[in-house]
């Protein structure tokens, strides 16, 4: 791939990140017709990394499709919010990014994303935008390290947005194991230089844990009887064998409710990329990060992910009161935002005729209060 001079691939070494468990997988700047090689401490070079086939055999253009879910409303929330710097902790195909950009002229961009066909199509997708734009390979957990590090440092964080889930790209590549639809090798990461893959959890893991799993983030009520399905028929290689060994382990009835293989790879896909576990630290930092007056938009696929936004974003707007309900606090608590819609807002019924992976979107949004507090601190 031809590398845009003007878009910069960064890479960025992580500052005090001596609590997490891997430094920051970012690729340097690109020359040429593809990525030099620089390592950070404990990763393989990026050319050594087992990136997914379909980057290599489609144009970019094809080959990270995705259409941006709700992106009428993500430019509502966005539509008054000063210049500045956006950060997207989750850039994909860069459609969100790209159209921020394109209605806030004076907006800087620092985008993320752990997936290197997505760094790839995004530095395509924002080539136009020259200057402005940064893209760094990176889980939207380091995007204080990244945005420190990035040459928009000093300037105002106006916007977060975090576009959470799976990418279509990502479903509809067989190579990537993200779908039940699509046989392929049981993988489903993100980053495919991550050591753990969903085929390692289901030939792995016992029935107990498998089962705790499915329950926990895929709200599968069959779950024991699939993990005791799943552990009796071992070595499982393929999700088109996964999908068949969770059909069958479910009553009929079931089935006609639609494919149970949905959930459980739901819940493998989560604890593949550790989703939730690294979701609200990161939505803490983007608040932190955020100038008075900036907002923090979160696009939601399932319910998990959306109690967790719930939650982190009702702490920081009651700034964790534990005074009774109605009652005037005086527990000390000072709000860090305030939330911009009561409940989630949905897609509206067009979108979801139109692109039926909006249905189960939540978006919710807050606005930065006060003065911006000093970076997040690093716990050793």
């Amino acid at each position: 791939m031809t590398s845009d001079p003007y878009v910069t691939i960064r890479h960025v070494r992580p500052v005090c990140m001596s609590h997490r468990s891997s430094l920051i997988p970012s690729f340097p700047t690109a020359t040429g017709d593809g990525l030099q090689t620089s390592l950070s401490a404990g990763l393989r070079p990026v050319s050594e990394a087992p990136a997914s086939r379909a980057a290599g055999r489609l144009g970019m253009s094809e080959g990270f499709a995705h259409v941006p879910v709700m992106l009428d409303e993500v430019l509502e929330v966005f539509d008054e919010v000063d210049d500045g710097v956006l950060v997207d902790a989750t850039v994909g195909g860069a459609g969100h990014a790209r159209a921020l950009l394109d209605v806030h002229p004076r907006w800087d961009l620092v985008a993320l994303d752990r997936d290197p066909d997505a760094v790839r199509a995004a530095t395509q997708q924002l080539a136009v935008f020259r200057g402005r734009a940064t893209v760094h390979r990176a889980r939207f957990d380091e995007l204080v390290d990244v945005v420190r590090a990035s040459p928009a440092a000093t300037t105002p964080v106006v916007a977060v947005l975090f576009d959470l889930g799976v990418s279509s790209h990502q479903l509809d590549v067989a190579e990537r194991g993200f779908s039940y639809r699509n046989d392929g090798p049981l993988d489903m990461r993100m980053d495919p230089a991550d050591e753990r893959s969903a085929y390692d959890i289901v030939n792995g893991d016992d029935e107990e844990t498998l089962a705790e799993l499915f329950a926990m983030h895929g709200e599968e009520r069959f779950a024991k009887r699939i993990a005791r399905a799943i552990v009796a028929q071992r070595p499982i290689a393929s999700t088109a064998s996964l999908a068949e060994i969770v059909a069958d382990a479910v009553p009929a009835a079931a089935r006609r409710r639609g494919h149970p293989a949905r959930r459980v790879f739901q819940a493998l896909r989560v604890s593949v990329n550790s989703e939730l576990e690294l979701l609200g630290p990161a939505l803490d930092d983007a608040i932190s990060l955020l100038a008075p007056g900036g907002r923090t938009v979160v696009l939601a696929y399932h319910s998990g992910e959306d109690r967790l936004v719930k939650e982190r974003f009702r702490f920081a707007a009651t700034g964790g009161c534990v005074c009774p309900p109605g009652l005037p606090c005086v527990c000390g608590a000072e709000p860090t935002v305030r939330l911009l819609n009561r409940g989630a807002r949905l897609a509206s019924a067009a979108e979801i005729e139109s692109n039926p992976r909006a249905e189960s979107v939540r978006m919710r949004a807050v606005e930065r209060l006060g003065a911006p507090r000093s970076w997040p601190s690093r716990a050793n």
